[in-house]
């Protein structure tokens, strides 16, 4: 393991960028938790859990065995993961029923992230491959439930400010599936993996 290398899976990295996170989350938090004792509307609290889910996940990793020190790879890590944190509640839905995209996208969340474990990342990296549950349908099940939410969230709470967190989000995302394979693919369990479950986001589609 090199200098750097080190330092990216060092305790003081993971100090700092999970308070950096954190620091974000909070105000997105705050911001939703208001709207949801202003409207009632319990889609808030569901989106809000899960951007929660996902920061606890970050924070409680376990230790990655390889990980990108590819600039870029980091860039997009950041970005895509900060990116939903700017989205924001809306006086007007362009599809109100898209709440229920919200709904089941959550529960898939919490389903791929129960399969991932503490094998949860931000930044491409290698810690114990995960084949089952949700990895058993697609390779990239908790990006497929973010898909998912996020859409809901949008036509739910549509403004110019969330549709463009929206496909900064999504190009990021479909980004950071190429990377993180790209970095997962030097472990031949992995190309094995990829020969078993073919599809990255839907089954049968994509």
């Amino acid at each position: 393991m090199n200098r750097l290398t080190s330092l990216l899976v060092s305790r003081m990295a993971h100090m700092l960028s999970g308070l950096f996170l954190a620091l974000f989350y909070g105000i997105f938090a705050y911001v939703h938790l208001l709207s949801f004792f202003k409207t009632q509307q319990i889609t808030m609290i569901l989106f809000c859990f899960s951007e929660t889910l996902l920061v606890f996940f970050y924070i409680f990793r376990s230790k990655p065995v390889t990980i990108s020190v590819n600039g870029f790879d980091w860039m997009v890590a950041i970005i895509g993961t900060f990116a939903p944190l700017f989205f924001r509640p809306a006086d007007w839905g362009l599809l109100p029923l898209a709440k229920y995209a919200i709904i089941v996208g959550v529960i898939a969340q919490i389903l791929g992230l129960i399969s991932l474990n503490h094998s949860f990342a931000l930044v491409a990296a290698k810690r114990k491959i995960k084949t089952g549950w949700m990895y058993r349908l697609v390779r990239h099940p908790i990006y497929a439930s973010y898909c998912l939410s996020l859409l809901g969230y949008v036509l739910t709470n549509t403004s110019l400010t969330n549709v463009v967190v929206y496909l900064v989000s999504m190009v990021f995302l479909c980004i950071r599936i190429v990377r993180e394979e790209k970095h997962l693919m030097l472990d031949p369990i992995y190309i094995e993996y990829m020969s078993k479950v073919r599809y990255r986001l839907i089954p049968y589609i994509v």
